[in-house]
This record gives C-alpha cells, sequence and structure tokens, in this order.
C-alpha cells in the first residue's frame, strides 16, 4: 500500500506540537477571521506567529497547512488582501480554501503555494475534481457524504490529484459543514462559516403551537430525548484499510477547538492503525477503536462511508461529547532528583490512584504513591488547575509529552 498521510488539527501551538509528537505528519491550523473554527485557549496562532508555527512544524518534521476556507464577503477580501503579504511570508506548504474570490487572491499573491480544496465545497464527483485539478488544485479534500466505494471511482477516474477525506471528529448535520442554523438563531452574531458557530445542532428542541405559546411538547415520545439534529462522531479507524485501498492519500482528524487530550490520544490511536495497516496487520484494528472511545465522543458512526447511513448515526440522548476516560494531568518538563513530576492537573488525582500514563511512544499502568503541593508538603490530592509534584510507581522513559488518565472506558460511551 502507498505511504498515507495523518493530518491533525492545529488549534494552538501547544496543540501543535503535541499532535506531531504523537505521530502526526501534518497539521491544519487557522489565524482568526479566515478559518472555520475561532480559537479561544491556549498560545493562539495569529499573524504575528503563524510563521512560527509553521516553522515549529517543520523542525519536527511535520507539514503545516493554512485554512483560509470561510466564504467571504466583500470586507473579509479587503482585510485578506491587506495581509496576504504575512501569509505568504510563512511559507505554509499548502493553503485550504473554499472560496473562488480566495483561490484567485492566492494564486494571483502566492503562486508558489499549493492550493487544497476545502471539504466545504463539497466534492462528491470526479468530473468536480478534474474542475480544481484543471483550476491548479494540488489536493481536494472530499465531501464528508461520500461512501468508500465512490471514493476509490474518483481516484481511479483522477489519478493525478492528491485526495484527503476526513476520518474522525464531529460532523455537522448539514451538508459538509454548510450551516446557516447558527447565523439564523444568533441575529447574525455566530456566522459558522465564519469560524463562530454556536452549534445548533447540539440543542435540545421542543414543539410549541402558535395557539399555546407557553406549552411545550416533547418531539420524541421516547426517552432518548431531542437533539433530533445531533449526528454521532465519525470513527473509521476499523476501515483504513479500505480508505487506504481506495487511493486517499491524507486521513483527516476533526477538532481544532479540542483538548489537548484529545488530539494526543487520537493521533496515538491512528497512527498506531496506520502503521499497522501499512504493515500488512489488519486483524486487530478494533483495539484502537476501542482507545478511541476513551477520548470525548457523541457515540460513533461511520457516517456515510459504507454506503448506510441512517437514523443510527444521530445521537439523540447527549449534545456534549463524553470521553470514555478522564484526563487527570499534564507532565510539565521538570522532574526533581527522588523523581517526583511537576504536573498540571486536570481532573482530581488522590493518594494511592490506579492510572494509565501515555507518552508518544509509551502506554502503561501506574500509581499515584505520593503528591506535594508546590511548597513540598505532602497532601492526599491534587485538585483541578493545580500545579503540583507527583510520584508514580512506574513512570515514563520520556516524560516531555506524557499524559495521564483514568483506566478503562466508562460505560456511558456507545
Amino acid at each position: 500500500m502507498q505511504k498515507v498521510e495523518l493530518l491533525l488539527p492545529a488549534g494552538n501551538l501547544e496543540k501543535l506540537e503535541y499532535a506531531i509528537k504523537y505521530g502526526a505528519d501534518a497539521v491544519y491550523l487557522g489565524v482568526v477571521d479566515f478559518s472555520l473554527r475561532a480559537m479561544r485557549k491556549g498560545e493562539l496562532i495569529t499573524l504575528d506567529n503563524l510563521a512560527h508555527a509553521v516553522e515549529l512544524a517543520h523542525s519536527l518534521g511535520a507539514k503545516a497547512y493554512l485554512t483560509l476556507n470561510i466564504f467571504a464577503f466583500n470586507n473579509d477580501i479587503r482585510q485578506l488582501e491587506s495581509c496576504i503579504d504575512r501569509f505568504k511570508d510563512a511559507r505554509p506548504d499548502a493553503v485550504i480554501l473554499s472560496d473562488f474570490g480566495i483561490f484567485n487572491l492566492v494564486e494571483k499573491y502566492m503562486p508558489e503555494i499549493p492550493v487544497h480544496v476545502s471539504t466545504q465545497t463539497n466534492t462528491l464527483n470526479y468530473e468536480s475534481v478534474k474542475f480544481w485539478r484543471d483550476l491548479g488544485a494540488t489536493r481536494v479534500i472530499l465531501a464528508r457524504e461520500l461512501p468508500i466505494t465512490d471514493i476509490a471511482e474518483i481516484r481511479k477516474q483522477v489519478p493525478d490529484i492528491e485526495l484527503e477525506c476526513f476520518v474522525h471528529g464531529a460532523q455537522c448535520v448539514s451538508f459538509s459543514g454548510r450551516c446557516l442554523l447558527s447565523d439564523y438563531f444568533s441575529n447574525g452574531e455566530r456566522k459558522a462559516n465564519h469560524g463562530n458557530c454556536s452549534q445548533p445542532c447540539r440543542w435540545s428542541y421542543k414543539l410549541v403551537e402558535s395557539t399555546r405559546p407557553d406549552q411545550y411538547y416533547e418531539i420524541n415520545q421516547d426517552e432518548r430525548g431531542s437533539h433530533i439534529l445531533s449526528p454521532k462522531d465519525l470513527c473509521l479507524v476499523e476501515y483504513l484499510p479500505q480508505l487506504i485501498e481506495a487511493g486517499v492519500d491524507s486521513l483527516k482528524i476533526e477538532g481544532r477547538t479540542k483538548s489537548l487530550y484529545y488530539v494526543s490520544a487520537v493521533a496515538k490511536a491512528y497512527r498506531g492503525a496506520i502503521d499497522e495497516v501499512l504493515a500488512g496487520k489488519t486483524d486487530d484494528l478494533h483495539k484502537y477503536f476501542i482507545e478511541l472511545q476513551k477520548v470525548g465522543n457523541r457515540g460513533y458512526t461511520q457516517g456515510f462511508a459504507l454506503g448506510d447511513n441512517n437514523g443510527g448515526s444521530y445521537s439523540y440522548d447527549i449534545s456534549k461529547g463524553l470521553a470514555g476516560a478522564d484526563f487527570l494531568c499534564e507532565f510539565k518538563n521538570y522532574k526533581t532528583d527522588d523523581d517526583f513530576y511537576l504536573v498540571k492537573i486536570k481532573n482530581k488525582m488522590l493518594l494511592n490512584d490506579e492510572i494509565e500514563i501515555i507518552t508518544p511512544h509509551e502506554q502503561f499502568k501506574s500509581q499515584v504513591i505520593a503528591i506535594k503541593n508546590e511548597l513540598g508538603e505532602e497532601v492526599e490530592l491534587g485538585n483541578t488547575n493545580d500545579d503540583v509534584y507527583i510520584k508514580f510507581s512506574k513512570s515514563p522513559e520520556d516524560y516531555r509529552y506524557a499524559i495521564a488518565r483514568t483506566i478503562g472506558v466508562k460505560q456511558h460511551v456507545s
């Protein structure tokens, strides 16, 4: 089988670094105003540090793709023209876009930068792929609505362009993410296609009859509730052999707003699965599906990949992703002489807790055998958001990117 790229989201500089360390071959990143995700936490990627972000990815041996995939109004075009030199100077490995006007600007000012056509263009057939190829694009990110058999036909018909598809993460109820619900429900203040979606597909709905404005009725007459627009999350880890055989060049993970733990754990699972598939080992991919249950999800579905998307692909009872394991702590880059590790607590950790530690190259169970606060005093627990020192019964060989979580999978994850 051919080499295939694992493409991870980089919501900020820290997540960029962890995504690559945990196995990504490339990352995609955006800056405020010009991508479909508005970042709020961490060391955000801005015009001022964009070049540094790309350089950081390159220094770690990965590529960095810049997302400029909004649907642009006139003022967006003017704003883009005013700062396009900053994008050019950053020298990303490609630009991801969906708008013809932005395509024109990129071709005019950044002709040496490859163009990747966003999934927002709803590319569903080989003639559309040929169109983008003839226009100068080097890669097309296919719509999520395509079954694997159609992807294989597109590859057969258009062998001379790269194909990318989503394999994991949240899905929109709208066609390839082209949604207006957020715009309407927020009076234009939360535009989905300008990176600020309020996610109305995750809301719980009730019916109201116009002459009875104070009486609300459940839409579903069963115990599952009324999240009628909320799709389950995509997970195709067990179908990687078929996707690679179909000719997909890049396997994409959704999640620029997801946590550092999510990015790390998902990258690790897909890296392991891809490496096994490329080595001809396809008998035990289900173990990676189990690993992926440990990160936040709304239940998993194969979506349209198998050609039979149906009502079972919707999460009627929950709208927020629930993780099968709790993210307990992030290791900081410091260890004392007596083997205490400085960690940032993400969820409360108690003395004697049994935990699981993962790093880019390790995964094992351990136990908390001692905790000290920042004053060096021994304590019984580390509270959320505290920086504490912990000694473990078994410690990672390389703790720089280590994280800890609870053991096993909680039953609420389907």
